[in-house]
């Protein structure tokens, strides 16, 4: 017998008490992107919707619902970088969501170290064991179906340099299971964490 759906058109409300499509979509990788804007202030700030794209070359991309300060700043530099948040760094990482003015730097803020990135001008995350430095290579306003322009902005940039913790490659392969990644949920305030007891593989068909 199947179960009953709870059915809902988006446009019309969902009619739950907290919007579901960011549960269903995840948990995702957290965009903890640090920027620098024209005048040189940094910021550093975490996006939930985050993802890779692309392999050759290597693409990453964030989300900004509403034109925050890091879009501006991607758009004045054309540089970003993206810090991996692991279980140590949450509460870091939540300090840098606060709405603060742009003459505030969230690194200074949630007591974080800007380390000097090797090929672009943004520094990264130190205490972060994983970071991605990125020249942006498209900036795309969202629109709807309808083709109607959304409040909301994708930034997409090539990977030009990876940084990853010596401890965390064995035998030459990066150890996602003991890297200590946090992913975002869905409700208001959830987050998960991974482990080496959530691992399991399969191989493609041949």
């Amino acid at each position: 017998m199947s179960q009953p759906n709870h059915f809902y058109e988006p446009a019309q409300g969902h009619g739950l008490p907290h919007d579901p499509f960011n549960a269903i979509v995840g948990p995702r990788p957290i965009g903890w992107i640090s920027t620098r804007s024209a005048n040189g202030t940094l910021n550093l700030a975490p996006y939930s919707f985050f993802n890779a794209f692309n392999y050759t070359p290597p693409i990453v991309g964030f989300c900004s619902i509403g034109y925050k300060d890091s879009v501006g700043n991607v758009q004045a530099t054309g540089e970003f970088v993206w810090n991996l948040v692991t279980r140590d760094l949450a509460e870091a990482m939540n300090q840098t969501c606060a709405a603060v003015p742009p003459e505030v730097d969230e690194f200074a803020l949630a007591g974080l170290t800007p380390e000097p990135s090797r090929i672009v001008g943004v520094p990264r995350v130190k205490e972060s064991p994983v970071a991605f430095e990125c020249r942006v290579s498209q900036v795309v306003q969202l629109t709807s179906a309808a083709g109607a322009a959304i409040e909301s902005w994708l930034v997409l940039g090539e990977v030009v340099g990876v940084h990853i913790a010596q401890h965390l490659l064995k035998d030459g392969v990066y150890d996602t299971a003991n890297a200590g990644h946090i992913l975002r949920g869905g409700g208001p305030a959830d987050y998960f964490s991974i482990g080496p007891e959530q691992l399991f593989r399969m191989f493609r068909p041949r």
